[in-house]
């Protein structure tokens, strides 16, 4: 892949990393829903991003399997209708994969609109499984969601490729 002038060669990903960052937002995801706001329609799903974001950066590493295996660890721990989150999950990471070659040519800003769609269409598969299993509708705050979650995209991208970034260093024997 030709680069962009002025964009950072990075270095592989640590897969010690993927796993830490992905059972991190785990953790937050379990924090915030037992925290002040419980599972507020409105909060952003942070191991959604996460799970994005690897599936978009390392689609190798991180795939379908594993996102609906951290789908189902949600689904227990929210004691949602089994396999609810783990669906939403699945189509995410399988539409994050299917575009990831086209949107890492765009700069950051840009990838937040594109992804936006993404969590749109995983809030939606969420709402409609909670519906016909009869569950009660959550809101229009539920539209907040995806565009939160939009807008953290810069701020998980920059703190999850921080560790692959090489130290500007230049030398005469190290060209890159």
């Amino acid at each position: 892949m030709i680069m962009r002038r002025g964009q950072q060669l990075l270095l592989p990903a640590n897969p010690f990393f993927i796993a830490a960052s992905l059972i991190g937002a785990l953790g937050f995801n379990m924090l915030q829903n037992i925290g002040l706001w419980g599972r507020a329609a409105w909060m952003p799903d942070v191991l959604a991003l996460v799970l994005v974001f690897w599936s978009i950066h390392q689609p190798q590493r991180v795939g379908i399997g594993l996102a609906f295996t951290f789908g189902l660890l949600i689904d227990v721990h929210q004691s949602a209708m089994l396999g609810q989150h783990a669906l939403s999950y699945t189509v995410l990471s399988f539409l994050a994969i299917a575009i990831h070659r086209r949107l890492l040519w765009f700069p950051v800003p840009s990838q937040a609109f594109q992804v936006l769609p993404l969590f749109a269409a995983s809030h939606a598969i969420e709402l409609c499984v909670r519906m016909i299993a009869g569950g009660a509708f959550p809101g229009f705050l539920l539209l907040l969601a995806p565009a939160l979650e939009s807008a953290l995209w810069p701020i998980i991208s920059v703190l999850l490729l921080a560790p692959q970034r090489r130290a500007p260093n230049p030398d005469a024997h190290r060209p890159l």
